[in-house]
């Protein structure tokens, strides 16, 4: 099947971020790793034309796909699959535990540009302990650039760059792994970097059991709100006070001069819970 040419025939648009995937062999690798069941529900965001949708049909009990772009919504619309329902709009306006009673799985392709809003969309901030959206996805597979797919899976350990908030984000609420590395001549129109399909495996409960999960939060952000500055003086500039940072990292044995970067999440848990016997 010629992706590539059916792609040809439709008008993307770079401000909704369109580049379609049009590589058979990474689109059958999307199926797979998705291990659909005839029971499962999927919610596929930013289906674009089709081209994975129209696999997904064959196996799931029920396709949702949510695009935004009216012309490819008429594109899916041919598709004329009985156990395929289109939701025209905007994916970061919809409400995904509305969309079926029981649970289900995601699959998608997103633009780029707001991969960062949709794990947030899908997962819930660190400290929504109860969030509608995770209560009811068992897993997603996500198509995202690869840069931010090695921020997704980095720790302490990685290069500076890729250690973060969306590292944290990412793995707080669910368990995240590379699948396969995805060339840039694999989308149509091809894109300025590689992409990667990553997979999360949605988390009943949170990584770390802690006293007050936005203060953890709070804690956590700080942290990496000035990269270059290590942990106190971007504490400091957050507006922790001074003795209750030198009280937590000394009674931690944290050198004070270390970056956010060097500490693996379960220490920023360590952290927090210290910091906040004084700021009590």
């Amino acid at each position: 099947m010629n992706y590539f040419e059916r792609a040809k025939f439709f008008r993307t648009k770079k401000r909704l971020g369109q580049n379609f995937l049009v590589d058979g062999e990474v689109i059958q690798d999307i199926i797979e790793y998705a291990n659909i069941s005839p029971d499962d529900t999927i919610v596929e965001i930013g289906p674009g034309v089709g081209f994975v949708t129209e696999q997904l049909v064959k196996y799931a009990k029920k396709v949702i796909a949510i695009e935004l772009d009216e012309e490819a919504v008429k594109e899916l619309k041919k598709l004329n699959a009985p156990n395929l329902e289109i939701i025209h709009q905007d994916i970061l306006k919809t409400d995904l535990s509305t969309l079926c009673d029981g649970e289900f799985k995601v699959v998608a392709n997103i633009p780029y540009y707001i991969t960062s809003p949709i794990i947030a969309l899908l997962l819930g901030e660190i400290d929504d302990l109860n969030n509608k959206n995770r209560n009811k996805i068992k897993d997603i597979i996500l198509m995202v650039q690869e840069e931010v797919a090695r921020r997704m899976t980095a720790d302490e350990n990685s290069p500076n760059k890729q250690y973060g908030l969306l590292t944290i984000l990412s793995q707080f609420w669910a368990d995240v792994k590379i699948l396969r590395l995805v060339g840039r001549k694999c989308f149509y129109p091809a894109p300025k970097v590689n992409s990667a399909l990553v997979k999360l495996d949605v988390r009943k409960s949170p990584r770390l059991e802690l006293s007050d999960y936005s203060f953890f939060r709070r804690t956590i952000k700080a942290s990496f709100a000035q990269r270059r500055k290590n942990i106190k003086n971007c504490l400091l500039s957050a507006g922790f006070l001074k003795e209750n940072i030198e009280k937590a990292m000394a009674n931690l044995g944290f050198d004070q001069n270390t970056r956010g970067e060097k500490l693996s999440i379960e220490d920023f848990g360590r952290l927090s819970e210290e910091l906040l016997k004084y700021e009590k």
